[in-house]
């Protein structure tokens, strides 16, 4: 199953992009679905093999290891651990220059669930929760990317 939403912004891409991977406080003025995020084993920036622990707003937790770190055109994740529900959780950014100086940002999520037998129903309903989801954290960024706060913790 695949869900994703995309939103313009007013920014450069390499502005986006540092926006999409803002940690910390920064991080919780825009993205509605973290409560808490950071870096394991020692990493204290973004980059392909990363893994980060995220303690989403209702309280589940995923471990996740960056795929993909591409400034600035793409950033990829995968869940290492996760909730019981899901086989494979992957997530993804893409960023693309527009015409008038800003970006297209396009937020994707792919996943599969568990057990197989109620695969079909678990995941009809985890892409409707999950489009919500990803909307209002591509609604929350763009929001970001016009937050004067978060572009100087990002420039």
């Amino acid at each position: 199953m695949i869900v994703e939403s995309a939103v313009d912004v007013p920014v450069p891409p390499d502005v986006a992009f540092a926006v999409s991977q803002t940690t910390g406080e920064v991080r919780l003025r825009w993205d509605p679905f973290i409560r808490r995020q950071r870096f394991l084993d020692g990493a204290t920036v973004p980059a392909k093999g990363v893994r980060t622990l995220t303690l989403h707003r209702s309280g589940l937790r995923m471990v996740s290891e960056y795929v993909s770190y591409k400034l600035p055109t793409n950033v990829g994740m995968k869940m290492v651990e996760g909730p019981w529900f899901f086989a494979v959780m992957a997530g993804g950014w893409r960023f693309a220059p527009l015409p008038d100086g800003g970006t297209r940002a396009v937020w994707r999520y792919s996943f599969t669930c568990r057990p197989a037998w109620l695969a079909p129903v678990a995941e009809r309903i985890g892409r409707v929760v999950l489009q919500r989801d990803v909307d209002r954290r591509i609604a929350g960024f763009a929001r970001g990317c016009a937050d004067p706060q978060v572009l100087a913790a990002v420039r």
